[in-house]
């Protein structure tokens, strides 16, 4: 109830859905996220320059991260409001921090040589990382196991099959899951081989200020070191920013994901206004406010409209992440506070999905009325026969007795009769019924 003032439904209607986010996209997060690095940085500078004894600084390093909370967080908002510089104000908190500690003789080496990218981008990269790895995996696992589930059970269920929105060669219900079972792994697969970048090499990205400094230290292998130590891979050619490339390939999955899990959305909804699937009756529940019979598919319909969403902020993101006047310029910056978002919406949609799909059961009454109802569509079969058997009229004999007519079994099997083809060939297409022309679908099935 907490959140009925939420302006957006993603920290509001939907909380239960994005709760988990908070731990990689809020702003407490990306100020821990940075706060964490900063402190990373103190500690291999110290080892570099050593300045104070290196494992009684590491030791007290750790504990101070450790003890990092909100408290430090709303501090750090304090010195921002004086500051109007985020990361500055991270800085300045860290170095009252060391002076509490009485570690003076270090101050100076907070955020030393450092541009405030360098900390960004390796905090935002850090944050999308750990999304994937720890929330985004785990809820795209959800929806595979949910629809494996199904696959498994409606493995051996015929289905008429719809192209252009017309009866069309049978399949059945487990190999049209297993399509989406695989589309889905297909893009994950891509997804978890993705390594986030990171640069950390100053002001525009020369290691300027840190060779001036000190000129006899390799810079370039300390930073790659540090950057690989984060568990990133290391960006050496960039300009004040990381140039975002990885990141929006990273995006445009995401999209692609989307659309798939869209894309079963819509068959969902669309095989269960058929009649094919029917949704489970949740007795406290209401349907519509009017009609009394209403059994809605409203979690998939809820889904769309959230992948949706998601990919419009995918879009926009990648349109302008990787575009940056010269050397810099800080509308990335905004833009990439937004990526939680992308996240939210999928979340939303995607447990949706899961909902929906735990809520549909077949209709095998339905299924078998429009199998038995459709016949014509052995003419593939009956044509392609003749066809093995020399017939090069077969496919314009057989349109015209079945193109936009209906027929029956009996009027077919009256046609087999008086074909003169292989006798083998014959009796296989006279004991040919409509719920047994699937081909290979169930063990396609199995290939997931």
């Amino acid at each position: 109830m907490k959140n009925l003032e939420e302006i957006s439904p993603i920290d509001g209607r939907y909380y239960r859905y994005t709760e988990k986010l908070k731990n990689y996209f809020s702003e407490y997060a990306y100020i821990k996220y940075r706060f964490n690095i900063e402190i990373d940085w103190l500690e291999r500078l110290n080892r570099i320059v050593n300045v104070v004894d290196h494992n009684k600084l590491k030791k007290l390093l750790l504990t101070i991260k450790k003890n990092f909370s909100l408290t430090g967080a709303n501090q750090i908002k304090v010195i921002e409001k004086r500051t109007n510089h985020d990361v500055k104000a991270i800085e300045y908190y860290i170095r009252k921090v060391l002076k509490s500690n009485n570690l003076e003789d270090v101050e100076y080496l907070v955020h030393f040589g450092l541009t405030s990218e360098d900390v960004n981008n390796l905090a935002v990269s850090k944050m999308l990382k750990d999304c994937l790895n720890k929330l985004f995996l785990s809820k795209v696992d959800e929806l595979l196991k949910q629809l494996k589930i199904m696959k498994e059970k409606y493995r051996d269920t015929t289905m008429l099959s719809h192209t252009h929105g017309q009866p069309a060669t049978p399949t059945t219900v487990g190999k049209e899951l297993a399509v989406y079972i695989y589309r889905i792994e297909t893009v994950m697969k891509v997804i978890k081989s993705m390594k986030l970048r990171g640069k950390f090499s100053g002001a525009v990205g020369n290691f300027a200020a840190l060779t001036v400094s000190y000129p006899d230290k390799d810079w370039l292998k300390i930073s790659q070191e540090f950057v690989e130590n984060q568990g990133l891979e290391f960006n050496p050619l960039t300009t004040q920013i990381e140039s975002h490339d990885i990141l929006c390939m990273i995006l445009n999955l995401i999209k692609n994901l989307n659309n798939i899990i869209y894309d079963l959305n819509q068959d969902m909804w669309l095989y269960i206004s058929n009649g094919y699937f029917k949704l489970k009756v949740i007795n406290k529940e209401v349907g519509s406010s009017v009609m009394p019979h209403k059994v809605n598919p409203i979690n998939f319909e809820n889904s769309m409209a959230n992948m949706q969403l998601s990919n419009s902020l995918v879009d926009s993101l990648v349109d302008n992440l990787q575009i940056s006047k010269m050397q810099r310029d800080l509308s990335d910056s905004s833009l990439q506070r937004n990526i939680g978002a992308v996240f939210a919406y999928f979340l939303i949609g995607i447990s949706q999905t899961i909902t929906g799909l735990e809520k549909c059961e077949i209709n095998q009454e339905r299924i078998s009325e429009d199998l038995n109802n459709n016949p014509e569509i052995l003419s593939e079969a009956i044509q392609t026969v003749l066809r093995k058997n020399k017939d090069t009229k077969a496919y314009e004999k057989l349109k015209e007795i079945t193109r936009g007519k209906r027929t029956t079994l009996a009027n077919l099997h009256q046609y087999i009769n008086k074909l003169s083809i292989n006798k083998e060939d014959k009796e296989r297409l006279l004991n040919l019924h409509v719920e047994d022309y699937i081909g290979l679908s169930k063990e396609l099935s199995d290939l997931v």
